[in-house]
């Protein structure tokens, strides 16, 4: 025998995110059966994945208790367990959904999704009423901070009380909560930026605005003790844009042994605490875990096979990366932005007169960090599917000797002035990590999604034109 809903569904309502869960149960003369959270079918059908961390019980011996109206800074999932309930929900999160309203009746039979920020409450209609909530995240005196409230009574909610709130069992607490003219609503969880002060750093700050920035001074990836001290479960989503970038210096014992710790390592532990605390892990990859043998551009699964320590620090860092469930790895190049980089280094020597000998045997497309910042906005804001993704700027390969041609062409010089070698010929005689020939990063899989960054040669342009070099 069954009774309730004859097949499990998940049913939206006019609060973006608020779902409604029809729950069979089974049943015969000793009473019923139900399967009151089944993450595997649920997920399937929309519920969103949202990892709960405790099971709560309220229990309401009277009819008419009344409790709410809360927002918590947390997820929940509300089923009852034995009689039946009144549930009234008030969107209080910031936004253009503020103040909208759902309710409905509950019984065994029913349960819902409550997203952070709704506000929620509950009225017992029979006596022995007992519901059961999943929260994601442990109660702190931090968390209770955030909560937001509204009244019971509040005249522009309406809400229709089944059994009115003067013959109702509410607290003191409960009858003192704000209107909602006074309420202060529950702002979204921002996104942290890890190293905010590097060239993709100054970018993001133009690309996600109302993110928070983070510098080594206050988060270091490579020390735990920087990381312990940080509340991870403030944040929707963390991207990870530090790292150790001294290729050469990365052969060294002393260098070797940084790179490991802020490339591998500090992903790793990111990685550990994005599992933990449910925020989405964005990662910043790179070319250099390839070995460039290839003919044709490297796609998203190609095999790592880095050459040198730098980048095998990234290769493996991608793999820690990989570990957190929600997580997006951007795979890059030659990255240009705010700051010291060969297209301003080029551009120098071009204006003080120097005929700069360059290698021209190993080829890709740079990326400005303007567009690989948009890249990262983007797959945040559309939610893509989670994974790897290579980001480079569109158009054909080129050689770094091409590209200073471009630079001395774009600022008024002879392009001639370039001398092209090979890289054994440039760096004959010193000590330098061995580099990728072929740095061309396949980008379909991020076009895919709807995001196509501009061309190599268009950002190259704008990029002079906004940032000539000094003394121009």
């Amino acid at each position: 025998m069954s009774t309730g809903a004859d097949r499990l569904a998940v049913r939206r309502t006019p609060i973006p995110g608020l779902l409604v869960v029809d729950l069979p149960l089974h049943g015969d003369a000793r009473g019923w059966f139900k399967e009151n959270w089944q993450r595997e079918k649920m997920v399937a059908l929309g519920l969103p994945d949202f990892r709960p961390v405790q099971n709560n019980i309220s229990f309401n011996a009277d009819p008419g208790t009344t409790r709410g109206i809360h927002a918590e800074p947390w997820d929940k999932y509300v089923s009852v367990a034995t009689g039946r309930i009144f549930g009234a929900w008030v969107d209080l999160r910031e936004g253009p959904s503020f103040g909208t309203v759902f309710h409905m009746e509950l019984g065994p039979d029913t349960a819902v999704y409550v997203p952070r920020g709704v506000g929620n409450a509950f009225q017992a209609l029979e006596g022995d009423t007992a519901y059961v909530y999943l929260v994601n995240d442990h109660w702190t005196a931090a968390a209770q901070a955030e909560y937001t409230f509204l009244n019971l009574a509040d005249e522009s909610a309406a809400i229709p009380w089944p059994i009115p709130l003067d013959q109702a069992v509410v607290s003191d607490r409960d009858r003192a909560h704000p209107q909602l003219s006074g309420v202060r609503p529950m702002r979204a969880r921002p996104v942290l930026v890890l190293g905010a002060n590097g060239q993709l750093g100054r970018a993001l700050r133009k690309a996600l605005p109302d993110a928070e920035f983070a510098d080594r001074a206050r988060v270091d990836i490579a020390d735990p003790r920087s990381l312990e001290a940080v509340n991870w479960y403030a944040y929707s989503a963390v991207v990870n844009a530090a790292a150790y970038t001294q290729v050469d210096a990365a052969e060294t014992p002393e260098g070797r042994a940084a790179a490991w710790r802020v490339n591998a390592g500090g992903p790793a532990e990111l990685a550990r605490r994005a599992q933990h605390h449910g925020f989405t892990l964005v990662h910043i990859s790179s070319d250099y875990v390839f070995d460039g043998e290839s003919a044709e551009p490297y796609t998203e699964d190609a095999p790592l096979s880095p050459l040198s320590v730098y980048g095998q620090s990234k290769a493996a860092g991608d793999l820690a990366a990989a570990l957190a469930e929600r997580h997006y790895i951007l795979r890059t190049s030659w990255v240009v932005g705010d700051g010291a980089n060969f297209v301003r280094t080029m551009a120098a020597l071009a204006q003080r007169g120097i005929d700069p000998t360059v290698v021209d045997d190993q080829h890709g497309r740079l990326t400005f960090a303007d567009d690989l910042a948009a890249a990262v906005a983007h797959l945040l804001g559309a939610g893509a599917e989670y994974g790897t993704y290579n980001v480079s700027c569109e158009g054909p390969r080129t050689s770094w000797a091409q590209i200073a041609r471009q630079v001395f062409e774009l600022t008024g010089h002879d392009p001639a002035r370039v001398v092209g070698a090979t890289a054994e010929e440039y760096f004959a005689g010193r000590s330098a990590a061995p580099r990728p020939a072929n740095s061309m990063l396949a980008l379909t899989k991020l076009e895919r999604t709807g995001f196509t960054p501009r061309t190599a040669t268009d950002a190259l342009t704008a990029y002079l034109a906004e940032s000539p070099p000094e003394g121009a």
